[in-house]
This record gives C-alpha cells, structure tokens and sequence, in this order.
C-alpha cells in the first residue's frame, strides 16, 4: 500500500512539474472542441404519428364468408421490413436523395446512414407508431417521413392484395385441373355402367339384397298362383255342373260370337286385353309390343269364332243354346274366364321372376365384384368431387376477400400527427456538449502531462534517483528556497491556476451564452 501512495504521489509530482504541457495542451483541446461544435450543422427532426386500427365492423360480420388474415401480424412484419435496404433504396429514389451521389459506395453510405438515423417506435399503446428522422435540412427531413409513412401504408396493404392474387391463381389452377380430374372419372363411371349395363344395380340396394327380394316375389307370386288355380278349378267345376236354364235357340237365332263362353280362350284373351291397357298407359300405338299383343288378340277372337262355328256345327239344333246358357251359368262363364286370365298373369310374373332370380344366381360371382368396382370408381369421384367444390368455395371466399379489400378497408390507416418539421434544431445539444467538451480538455491536459512526465522524467528524491540510475546513492543536498525562488514559485502557482480558472470561465460564459439564446431539449 505504502509503495503504491508513493507510485502515485511521484506520480503527480512528475504531472505537476509538466503541468504548463497540461495547460497548453488542454486550452488547444477546448479551443479545438469549441470551434467543432460551432462548426457543427444544425439538425431539424420530422416526425409522423399513425394509428393502425384493425377493429373493423366489417371483421365480425363477414366472419365465415371471407378468408379473414392475420392483420397484427402482418403490421407486425411490416414494421420490421419498414427498414430494410431495398425500401431505404426506393426512399433515396422517391425522395432525389441520389442526385449528388457519384459513386456506388457514396450511395451504400447514404443507406446505411438512413438506417441508422431513421426511427420507427411504437408509441406506447397498440398499434400507436412514430416516425422519425433528423437532417440538416428540414424540408429534406419532411420528405424522407412522408415517403416512410407512404410506404409504411402501402406496404401493408399491397402485400395483402398481393397475397389474396396468388392464392386466387393458385387456386383456380387446381379448380382446372380437378374439373380434367372429374371429367376423367364420370367418363370411367359412364363407361362401367355402359360396359356392365344388365348387371347394374339401379334400385339403391345391393345384389343380395335384390336376390332375397326376387326370392320373396315369387314366393309371394307361387302362393297367389296357387290360390288363383284352386279358385279357377271351383269355377270351372261349378260351371260344369251348371244345367241350361233357357236357351236362346228358341228364337232359332244361333247366339253372337260375344255370348259364346270359351274358358280357355276367354281366359287368355282377357289377359292379353289387360296387358294391352298397360302397355298404352306407357307406349304409343305404334309400339312393336303394342303391335304384336293386338295381333294375338286377334288371331285368338278368330280361332274362338272358328271353334264356335265348329262347335255348332256339331251341336243339335235342341243343344244350340246350350253355348249361351242361362244367367247363372253365363255368370259363372265369366267368373271362370277373369280366373283363368288372372291365372295366366300370375304364371307370366313367376315366369319373369324366376328368369331375373336365375339370371342373377347365375351372375353370383360377377355381380358382387362389379358393384365393388362401381363402389370404388363412385369413391374417387366423391373424393375428387368434395375437393372441387370446396376449392370453388374458396375461391369464392377469396375473391369476396379481395373485393372487400378493394371497395371497403380492414385495416383503417389514420394519421395522428402528419409529417411535421420542429421549427428549432434538435441537435447537436450544444448546452449538454459544452460541458463535456470542457471535461474532455480538461483530460485531455492532464493525460498529456502525464505522458510528457513519462517521456521527460524528473528525480525528486534518492530513492527515485537510485531506481532511475541503478547505483547507490551516498547522500543528497536539499536546496533551501530563497524568498524569490518561493515567491517564482507562487507566480507559477497562480498562473497555472489563472489559466485553467480562464478556461473553466470561458466555457463558462459560452454555456451561460447557449443557456440565454436557444435552450434545446
């Protein structure tokens, strides 16, 4: 501890003894600080301030219908990229700060200086934000904030119309190639369904459950045809054991065609006449099937009149009207030719069941794995549908997004304060820096006595004397001051004093000066 007071206080000697270098080189300093600062331009500050509002009445009411983005997230992005280099090279393009530019690097300094100099901060409240920037210039300054905060709305807003165009075209490019996907697969289903035609399901159900209903149908068909027989059989036994009860003979007149009973005959003309009425409530007159049905009626009414001219002929004139027989028997006549047409019907609708069962017993094997197929072709289709018409839907959504965007504005953009210059300089802070500029020659005079007392040493007792030459020191003489010597001395003193007291009150003076004229800050 001892040798380290020792150090310091040989220290200060030494700085004490070199102090006029000090003094000297400390008023160079504040001289030098001073002009600087006068010298230095004065800077006017523009600024801006801009609310960004995203609570707009249009968001909750075209909820759903629209594709709604993320707004503070974009602004957040926007406030972030606000400072890039490709926008601070438009700014210097909008704004003609290129004009005296002479080389590329000049203009890579003006950008970096922009990015450093411009200040983009929020403001204390969400979506509240401050620009700013300071130049020797105040209209150049205006410029430069009316450029950012152009940029600043525009930047937002373009890139949001920019995003809501690439996902149109994105996805009307799908929309084209599903309607090639579509088209492919209805043109595969039309021909499957063409290519297995008689073994397509058209009723909803599948092909077992087709064989149990034509299992139940004639089931259901046997049990009425042998419920129609045993009724026909009782007709005709009872028709048989009818007796004539007045014949038509008497008259001597042979009976019409249409009085004459033929229960086989009658039976089967009635069915095909039945038949001919379901056919017309469906088919034309010219139908093939009409057509042909109407020419089997006719050639069975002209077999019946040759067998009745057959019978006749045979009969005794006695037994004659023994073809029309009485009413009872003529009732009887027609309840067995309605049995026997009845009968005839249900046969032709066994018939066609039993021929759908066995055609489809005999398809048992293909059938299931065509409507497996079918069912896997109807599955890619859906599949291709549901996507199709939710990418129409998008769509849609996207384009009510753009014309929203358009016509009325999300994201309301409004300018607190517009761009407005500060009618006195901002900087420099001359009143703040004086002082400091006087510290720092103030420092500056003592660093530099220091290093002169190193460079120039001076030996103030033995003990240095005998360090600095590396010999021992036999003994020393002390000088005894005379009253000229002291009174030198005190000179010196005062005048050290008087030039460092000079430097404070010049600085003095200046700042007191500052302080009167134009206070800042």
């Amino acid at each position: 501890m001892d040798e380290l007071l020792r150090q310091v206080t040989t220290a200060l000697r030494g700085m004490w003894q070199r102090r006029w270098w000090g003094l000297a080189i400390a008023w160079v300093g504040a001289v030098a600080g001073a002009v600087a600062l006068v010298l230095m331009p004065d800077k006017y500050e523009a600024s801006a301030r801009v609310f960004v509002d995203s609570d707009s009445i249009l968001k909750p009411l075209m909820q759903g219908l629209t594709v709604q983005p993320n707004i503070q997230q974009q602004i957040s992005i926007v406030t972030r990229t606000l400072l890039s280099r490709p926008n601070m090279e438009k700014l210097v393009r909008t704004t003609d700060l290129d004009l005296g530019l002479r080389t590329a690097g000049d203009k890579d300094k003006l950008i970096d200086d922009l990015i450093d100099t411009i200040k983009l901060r929020s403001a204390g409240q969400n979506n509240l934000y401050t620009l700013s920037y300071r130049d020797a210039q105040p209209e150049k300054a205006r410029r430069v904030v009316q450029s950012l905060l152009s940029m600043f709305v525009e930047s937002s807003l373009g890139d949001s119309r920019k995003d809501a165009d690439t996902a149109r075209r994105f996805i009307e490019d799908q929309i084209q190639a599903y309607e090639k996907k579509l088209a492919e697969a209805e043109n595969r289903v039309k021909e499957f369904k063409l290519r297995n035609m008689g073994l397509m399901n058209t009723d909803g159900r599948d092909f077992f459950a087709r064989m149990g209903t034509l299992s139940e149908h004639i089931s259901r068909v046997r049990l009425e045809l042998r419920a129609a027989e045993q009724s026909r059989d009782a007709l005709k036994r009872e028709l048989e054991g009818a007796t004539p009860a007045g014949a038509s003979a008497a008259s001597g007149e042979p009976p019409a065609l249409d009085e004459v009973v033929i229960p086989e005959m009658d039976g089967r003309i009635q069915a095909l006449k039945q038949n001919l009425d379901e056919m017309l409530r469906r088919y034309t007159e010219q139908h093939p099937d009409v057509v042909n049905t109407r020419r089997i009626i006719a050639e069975l009414e002209e077999e019946k009149r040759k067998e009745v001219e057959v019978r006749r002929q045979k009969m005794k004139p006695s037994d004659r009207g023994t073809l029309t027989g009485n009413p009872v028997a003529q009732q009887l006549r027609i309840a067995f030719a309605e049995a026997e047409a009845k009968v005839a019907s249900l046969r032709a609708q066994l018939a066609e069941y039993e021929a759908r069962f066995n055609q489809a017993r005999a398809n048992t094997q293909r059938v299931p794995e065509i409507e497996a197929e079918l069912a896997a072709l109807n599955r890619d289709y859906e599949v291709q549908k549901r996507n199709y018409e939710q990418l129409v839907s998008r769509r849609e959504s996207v384009q009510l997004a753009g014309e929203l965007d358009s016509t009325a504005a999300v994201v309301d953009f409004r300018i607190i304060d517009p761009p407005r210059v500060s009618p006195k300089p901002v900087a420099p802070n001359r009143l703040l820096i004086l002082p400091g500029v006087l510290a720092a020659a103030l420092a500056l005079g003592a660093v530099a006595s220091f290093l002169v007392s190193l460079i120039l040493p001076t030996v103030h007792d033995g003990r240095s004397l005998r360090e600095v030459s590396g010999r021992p020191v036999l003994g020393s003489v002390s000088l005894l001051p005379s009253p000229a010597l002291i009174r030198r001395a005190r000179l010196a003193s005062y005048g050290f004093a008087g030039g460092v007291s000079a430097l404070v009150a010049v600085y003095g003076v200046g700042i007191a000066w500052l302080a009167l004229r134009a206070p800042i800050g």
